[in-house]
């Protein structure tokens, strides 16, 4: 739907018959001939005459019409691409914090991994940098980023403008998260963002952590209904802690890691769901990497505009007529100098 020409100030063009002031001959204008047929013809000079006017009545409806704020109304385009609306939940709890281990780790021996985890990055630096190139690659996806530890915090809105998502996605650098972790509040945050928009296309949930919960059982209804009625496919990305079970582990001890849990109930969704374990950088990227690449799906998206004001080019127009009878004037006080 395209936008509409429209006033600000619409009340203002009652000023617009002021415009036809320049047309009014004044008194003083006219010179006393005995004979006028004896006078010669100055084409020039009636030109000039009308110039003159037409200026002043230009300068005057332009200045009118700029002060009443013309500009075309908020629209929206539909645009059809290629990509997805794609959510970023990521985890900002303390644990986020700690390092990941070293690209190679496989190679140092086991009884001294733990003193080498000094040479890895945080997670949490690792995770942004990725998602910051993740966002760079895919320029047709619209973004939404949310944080949670405790409580859900949505920075940015769904929006294909990659400077505001770059932006929330840096500013998850700002002081430290706090010690828990509710992923199952924030999954329905995350589900209730999708609730009042148009279905055009893949949808999916991108939930970055390191850790689980023990979700209720009217939280599991809640998670699984919302991503059923809204179609959304949820995939985690698991940044593995050192030593932490394996999420697919069938060991005893495993039922008590809230991460597995949590893996072993999204395993029961009716949605698309996929997993991916990183415990380097080079396994988070993979991962990162992947989920690119199955979202690639046709898009249709509406993208809206505001308005837009055009009374700078009404302005430019008034001034620029103002100049010419600036200027006629002092070639006319030069001639009778």
């Amino acid at each position: 739907m395209s936008g509409t020409f429209d006033f600000a100030h619409p009340w203002l063009l009652l000023l617009l018959p002021l415009a036809a002031l320049p047309l009014i001959r004044n008194r003083t204008d006219a010179l006393g001939f005995s004979y006028v047929a004896w006078l010669p013809r100055d084409p020039i000079g009636r030109l000039a005459g009308w110039l003159w006017r037409v200026l002043g009545c230009l300068a005057l409806a332009s200045a009118v019409i700029a002060l009443a704020g013309p500009g075309r109304s908020q629209m929206q385009v539909t645009r059809t691409g290629h990509g997805a609306e794609i959510l970023v939940l990521m985890d900002r709890s303390r644990s986020m914090d700690e390092k990941m281990m070293p690209s190679d780790w496989r190679s140092i021996d086991p009884l001294s991994r733990l003193a080498h985890l000094s040479r890895g990055r945080p997670k949490s630096a690792v995770a942004r940098e990725l998602l910051e190139q993740f966002v760079v690659q895919r320029p047709d996806d619209r973004f939404s980023l949310m944080f949670f530890s405790t409580r859900p915090m949505n920075v940015v809105p769904f929006t294909q403008h990659d400077e505001a998502v770059q932006a929330g996605i840096a500013a998850g650098a700002a002081g430290r998260g706090l010690s828990n972790t509710d992923a199952g509040r924030a999954l329905l945050a995350a589900i209730a963002e999708f609730d009042h928009r148009e279905y055009s296309g893949s949808r999916i949930i991108l939930l970055v952590s390191d850790g689980g919960t023990f979700l209720t059982d009217p939280i599991r209804k809640l998670i699984r209904s919302g991503l059923q009625r809204n179609r959304v496919s949820l995939y985690w990305i698991h940044l593995k802690s050192y030593n932490s079970p394996a999420l697919d582990s069938q060991e005893p001890r495993a039922d008590a890691a809230p991460e597995v849990a949590l893996h072993r109930f999204f395993t029961t969704l009716r949605t698309p769901y996929q997993v991916y374990e990183a415990e380097d950088p080079e396994g988070l990227a993979r991962a990162v990497a992947d989920v690119g690449r199955q979202q690639n799906f046709p898009l249709d998206f509406v993208e809206q505009f505001p308005r837009a004001d055009y009374s700078r080019a009404f302005i430019a127009i008034a001034a620029a007529a103002c100049t010419l009878l600036i200027a006629g004037r002092a070639v006319l006080l030069r001639e009778w100098a």
